[in-house]
């Protein structure tokens, strides 16, 4: 018989299991998440003024409606591991970046900007077909095509970037405010 601590994995894991018997990760966390970006938005957005009791009873509507179906809990049970991973793999190429990249330089800017790009569409589309959304099946198809015109235009806008003529420095001579003795 195998024995856990109290600190071992066997106790998280155990009450991890729980909540997701009692629905915590499947119904209360999508609802929470549902509800607290309708209310941000309805409520920044100002559509019905001040009126805090309007943007809520919305924002409970539809938070409820998002979990009619089991499309929204599923998504999140797809998208949200894969984010974890994409943002270890974003973490991971800064960590390797910046150990032989000079700091402030733009071209590590953009190639950061690429990585986090392509990791963050691979993570929805992957999501979206994991969830069982049909337009996967146009991502499945035309993902090759659509990843080599991604990179003919990064391509080109890098070309078009470094042919431009840097600017000059101002080499105007200003005389010093003070007088030497």
């Amino acid at each position: 018989m195998l024995q856990t601590s109290v600190f071992g994995e066997g106790v998280v894991a155990d009450l991890l299991t729980k909540w997701e018997a009692l629905g915590f990760f499947s119904y209360l966390l999508p609802f929470l998440l549902v509800f607290a970006l309708v209310f941000g938005i309805l409520t920044r957005t100002q559509i019905f003024k001040e009126n805090k009791a309007v943007n809520a009873i919305i924002a409970l509507a539809v938070a409820f409606m998002s979990l009619q179906f089991d499309f929204v809990p599923t998504f999140f049970s797809q998208i949200f591991p894969r984010l974890g991973v994409g943002l270890a793999i974003i973490l991971g190429v800064l960590i390797i970046i910046g150990l032989f990249a000079p700091p402030n330089s733009k071209i590590i800017d953009y190639i950061l900007l690429g990585v986090g790009v392509l990791v963050i569409g691979v993570i929805i589309v992957q999501s979206a077909a994991g969830a069982g959304w049909e337009s996967a099946e146009f991502w499945d198809k035309y993902f090759g095509v659509i990843s080599v015109i991604i990179v003919l235009a990064i391509l080109v806008f890098i070309v078009v970037g470094a042919s431009t003529q840097p600017k000059q420095p101002d080499t105007t001579y200003y005389a010093p405010h003070w007088r030497g003795k």
